[in-house]
């Protein structure tokens, strides 16, 4: 269905009649507007990707909505926010419907990943037994345009203090899963305590001095 609505815009009296110049927001109505009468606002980054606009008639014409417009799923990066507010208010409850079953996380302060939901809870509930409800996740920044792909940047706060050693980032994939999105690989990068600097360049040039001279190294890696 193709959905119309009029935008109001200026134009000054140097520019042509049929320039309008678009609002940095469009307020459309969400799929369930009928049902609750409740509108949600798009923004103009959003727009440009599937707005059609007449130089002759300033009106808008969405002629393919967002996935998340259009079916009711919720975001991607909504997903993950609700996943570290879980983390943060120690509502594991709340945290385990947002990981898919088959889910994969990475912490690379570990050896191995952990696989599956039930394991990936058990050890955030570890984590949250170890630490204080004063430590906190505070997300720096997060991709928000991807439907799939969320990157995160994140720190530490104590009682809204940033806590030392504490930054890190993050990448997570989701997949709709019986129409809810879930995450289903997780990745967590942290910030060293100790911080080899230039030593690291040092060892890694010495690495690959050693594969270049013996070759068949390479097949213990």
């Amino acid at each position: 269905m193709i959905h119309t609505f009029s935008i109001s815009y200026f134009c000054p009296p140097h520019l042509p009649k049929t320039l309008p110049i678009c609002p940095p927001t469009v307020t459309v109505p969400s799929t369930d507007f009928l049902a609750n009468n409740r509108t949600r606002k798009i923004t103009s980054n959003q727009i440009k990707k599937w707005v059609r606009q007449s130089s002759d008639n300033p009106t808008v014409m969405i002629t393919s909505p967002p996935d998340d417009v259009a079916t009711g799923i919720e975001s991607a990066s909504s997903v993950v926010r609700k996943f570290y507010q879980g983390i943060n208010r120690r509502d594991l409850a709340s945290v385990e419907p947002l990981i898919a079953n088959n889910c994969v996380y990475e912490d690379l302060v570990f050896p191995r990943p952990f696989v599956g939901r039930e394991a990936i809870v058990e050890f955030f509930k570890k984590f949250i037994d170890s630490i204080s409800t004063d430590l906190q996740f505070a997300i720096d920044d997060i991709s928000e345009e991807d439907t799939s792909a969320i990157g995160v940047t994140w720190h530490l706060e104590w009682n809204g203090k940033t806590f030392p050693f504490s930054k890190g980032c993050s990448f997570y994939r989701l997949e709709v899963i019986n129409g809810q999105r879930q995450i289903v690989y997780g990745r967590d990068s942290v910030e060293p305590a100790i911080k080899p600097g230039e030593t690291a360049l040092v060892a890694i040039r010495g690495v690959a001095w050693l594969l270049q001279k013996f070759p068949n190294l390479a097949d213990r890696l």
